[in-house]
């Protein structure tokens, strides 16, 4: 992924469109959303279900390819690449924390964190993978699978996974949805000191507004429209 210019924002996205189905069963999901995102800002996306925020950290990702409209992020044009050149320009530059955790249940929580280091070519994936491990607070909990985890450590790993890369730009979509009070307080800390400490880009989804405005930016989604922007 190449650096933008000074002048160029990190996320330029105009005019997107997203649709879902055919014929009758159409559904837009995305009516014409204009995004500019700069480096280092921290982002919160909030809007009632269906209001189409987490389809749009999609396509902002690269995840979710838009119908129409541009998109550019770090310089590159994310509507003119294939997708194993999205994979590429994702792979260790863009950081992503779901909802659910998706972590691999026959893999240790080093082997989850260390394995996609190991697939971008990182040759000290191990150690790169303890270390990232030590920082959520998972040193002592290297050797055990998922099961072994409650859903805070979970997701305190797949926090880890994202961020060993030390990407420049971090999405997460309700990182604390599955979580109880307690530990979503205590993941949503780790999770900004932890872009914090990255100087990352952090783009969140979320239901919470008290999370929501412990970002510097809050953008509102109805109807797949973007309702209101401004400072938390």
């Amino acid at each position: 992924m190449t650096s933008p210019s000074p002048a160029s924002p990190l996320i330029d996205a105009r005019h997107i469109t997203l649709s879902l189905g055919q014929g009758e069963a159409r559904v837009d999901v995305l009516r014409g959303v204009s995004l500019r995102v700069e480096a280092g800002e921290r982002l919160a996306l909030l809007g009632p279900s269906g209001s189409g925020k987490s389809s749009l950290l999609a396509v902002l990702a690269g995840l979710e390819r838009a119908g129409g409209g541009t998109l550019t992020v770090a310089g590159q044009d994310f509507m003119g690449l294939s997708e194993d050149a999205l994979a590429a320009a994702r792979r260790g530059r863009i950081g992503v924390v779901l909802q659910a955790f998706h972590l691999l249940p026959t893999m240790t929580a080093l082997e989850n964190v260390a394995t996609p280091l190991e697939l971008a070519g990182e040759r000290h994936a191990a150690p790169q993978a303890k270390a990232a491990l030590e920082a959520v607070g998972l040193g002592h909990r290297l050797g055990h699978y998922p099961a072994q985890l409650s859903g805070g450590e979970q997701q305190r790993v797949a926090i880890a996974r994202a961020l060993a890369p030390r990407p420049a730009l971090v999405f997460a979509d309700e990182p604390t949805g599955n979580l109880d009070h307690a530990n979503g307080e205590a993941v949503a800390d780790l999770l900004l000191a932890q872009v914090s400490d990255a100087g990352a880009t952090l783009i969140m989804v979320t239901h919470d507004e008290a999370l929501a405005r412990r970002c510097g930016r809050i953008v509102r989604l109805e109807d797949g429209r973007i309702a209101s922007d401004s400072a938390a």
